[in-house]
């Protein structure tokens, strides 16, 4: 096309991008494809840890579901390819909005790459408890989505941690080990610290979840298991629950230091960036997708909402590409980089 889509040298450094995409798990790519598929010159950046990197299998995506997550993502990587998008391997460490609207976003590798127009679909981390031996058993034994992994684990024995970080992480827990037990007779809420009113307790009594309110001391192998699936809940009071399935609900930390540079404005409930129906933030040209603006997005959710983001994103590309040839007094034939 013309000048803003591609350079005349061609290199990533020199060319102003129609679309930056920060972050390539569901949300990302599933834009990327999207501005692609509709000839804008798109680029998306991806540092290669995503949230359900661990895990062997997701769920809940119709066609998709038991897929792993690296090969979800290899054929995402796969189809942007095909429509023309360009990926690179690297993480933005520093972004600018300029005096003209366009953005500059600092690699760390030193390249300075520039765009009309970003999209940051970076994600989240899950921080747990800080109890010894759960870390270790992230996406094995121990999960946090009831409906990504409750239904491998029906039918089995299932302890549900509490975590007391946060009013938010305490209120799941408790729903998490009432949701538990439609998939389980066998569930122990250990509420580790959490704090959970009589009528709650009653609520999950009656429907069968059995509370302990000791402390969370370790998570183990019981003695004479090893390599099985049983795992053992140490307690402060030296009981022992032993189960086969352990959730519990962390505290999401959003990956979101190049909206905040990029002085994206949060919502003052939830301290996230905030975000309309279409995923744009409070800052022109810029927008948000997945799980750094929505912890509790799904991976299908996720990649819905990176394709309404880029349907968005097009059509204010598209508007200034109008405006632009109104200016020029001549007609722009568009479609093609």
């Amino acid at each position: 096309m013309d000048a803003t889509r591609q350079s005349t040298t061609g290199s990533q450094a020199e060319t102003l991008w129609d679309g930056i995409i920060v972050g390539g798990g569901a949300a990302g790519l599933s834009a990327g494809l999207v501005l692609a598929r509709a000839r804008f010159a798109t680029l998306v950046v991806d540092g290669g840890e995503p949230r359900n990197g661990p895990a062997d299998h997701m769920h809940g995506y119709l066609t998709q579901d038991g897929l792993a997550p690296k090969e979800f993502v290899a054929r995402g990587r796969s189809e942007l390819g095909r429509y023309g998008g360009t990926l690179v391997r690297a993480s933005v460490v520093e972004a600018v909005r300029t005096s003209v609207g366009t953005f500059e976003l600092r690699l760390d590798d030193g390249r300075v790459l520039r765009s009309r127009s970003v999209l940051v679909a970076t994600g989240l981390s899950d921080e747990l408890p800080d109890v010894p031996g759960l870390a270790e058993r992230w996406a094995s034994t121990v999960h946090h989505c009831p409906h990504c992994h409750g239904y491998e684990v029906r039918g089995r024995g299932i302890a549900v941690l509490g975590n007391p970080a946060t009013a938010m992480t305490s209120a799941v827990s408790a729903h998490l080990a009432a949701l538990m037990r439609r998939y389980s007779s066998s569930v122990t809420f250990c509420t580790n610290g959490t704090e959970v009113g009589d009528g709650e307790r009653r609520r999950l009594a009656a429907y069968g979840v059995r509370l302990v309110d000791a402390p969370v001391t370790r998570v183990a192998t019981p003695a004479g298991t090893a390599g099985g699936n049983t795992v053992a809940i140490e307690l402060g009071d030296a009981e022992t629950v032993l189960c086969e399935a352990v959730f519990v609900a962390p505290r999401p930390v959003p990956h979101d230091a190049v909206l905040t540079q990029l002085g994206a404005a949060a919502d003052p409930a939830s301290g996230l960036v905030a975000v309309d129906s279409q995923g744009a933030t409070s800052v022109p040209g810029l927008w948000a997708a997945g799980n750094v603006v929505n912890p509790r997005a799904q991976v299908v959710a996720a990649a819905g909402a990176g394709s309404t983001a880029a349907i968005n994103m097009a059509g204010r590309l598209l508007d200034q590409e109008l405006s632009a040839a109104v200016d020029r007094g001549r007609p722009d034939g568009g479609g093609g980089h």
